[in-house]
């Protein structure tokens, strides 16, 4: 039988009925709803849709949403002088920075998870001195180098929001990571790197293999747990999935249609795994709902 979907669209309003919920306490303990900002630097049409997507998700649970618009040509002196002044504000409880030039829509996160490390800012811009700016306790991307380290050393901390959409998909679909081979496709300091952590904490066996990795199709197969994240449409083939796999990907490219496609063949793939999650409504959607609950995991810390 075809394996079962996992519904990214109905998890992720679950999550944000739940942070409705944990937002409307913390107004009315602090007089204030929770605070998020979202710096952009560049006019970049489809990123501005995104931003807007977020912001108006932030509302709709309680959360005070604003968006410093910054020129494409900001130098990194006056960006950081910004992201220093959001970080001493009490009134700012997540701080996320989008010094992104362009990427698709609301898949910018996966666009850009590729065999490349950093992340897609603009040239001018170094990302890690700009993600040094931020306090970890407001890094709601939990992309600071502060964030990285407490991952790695197994302290608490504010995680990636796309991976942990993925290990809240897993759970979704009843999986528990102790005892199971995962093989991540895909490297990158957004997903790949990260989500190896957060399934090694949960006793996972984790391999992490990308496109460069010599038979690849045999490191897939042994994966109990498939997760593609490469950035390349159909990389993941059907036949590579070892019978009963839960398979996420977090992959979201356009054909040459148009079309959006994820990174795994996803007919092929469903007629082996056990679970799998669709492209677009799998993972996409996990992504802001998590950024929105790692907002107010920040708010509590104050």
């Amino acid at each position: 039988m075809p394996g079962q979907l996992i519904d990214g669209k109905s998890v992720a309003a679950a999550v944000r009925e739940q942070v409705r919920g944990r937002a409307d306490a913390f107004a009315a303990r602090h007089g204030r709803p929770p605070g998020l900002e979202v710096v952009l630097v560049g006019d970049d049409a489809a990123s501005q849709v995104y931003v807007r997507n977020k912001e108006r998700a932030s509302g709709k649970v309680g959360i005070r949403s604003n968006v410093p618009h910054l020129p494409a040509d900001t130098t990194a002196g006056r960006l950081g002088e910004l992201l220093t002044r959001l970080d001493a504000d009490p009134l700012v409880d997540g701080i996320l920075s989008m010094t992104v030039e362009a990427f698709d829509g609301d898949s910018w996160w996966d666009e850009w998870d590729s065999d490349r490390d950093g992340l897609p800012l603009a040239v001018q811009i170094d990302p890690d001195a700009m993600l040094s700016q931020i306090r970890a306790g407001k890094d709601v991307d939990g992309l600071t180098n502060e964030s990285v380290a407490r991952l790695v050393c197994d302290q608490p901390g504010l995680r990636p929001c796309t991976p942990l959409g993925c290990m809240r998909l897993l759970a979704e679909a009843g999986c528990d990571p102790q005892g199971k081979h995962a093989v991540i496709v895909g490297r990158s300091k957004l997903v790949g790197k990260p989500l190896a952590h957060l399934l090694l904490q949960r006793n996972a066996t984790v391999t992490i293999a990308h496109s460069r990795t010599k038979s690849l199709a045999d490191v897939v197969q042994q994966g109990d747990i498939v997760v593609a994240a490469a950035g390349r449409a159909g990389l993941v083939r059907g036949a590579w999935i070892k019978p009963g796999a839960v398979v996420i990907d977090v992959g979201i490219n356009r054909d040459a249609e148009g079309r959006l496609r994820g990174d795994v063949d996803f007919e092929a793939a469903r007629e082996r795994a056990s679970w799998i999650t669709p492209v677009p409504g799998g993972v996409g959607p996990m992504t802001i709902a998590m950024l929105l609950d790692n907002t107010l995991d920040s708010a509590k810390r104050f």
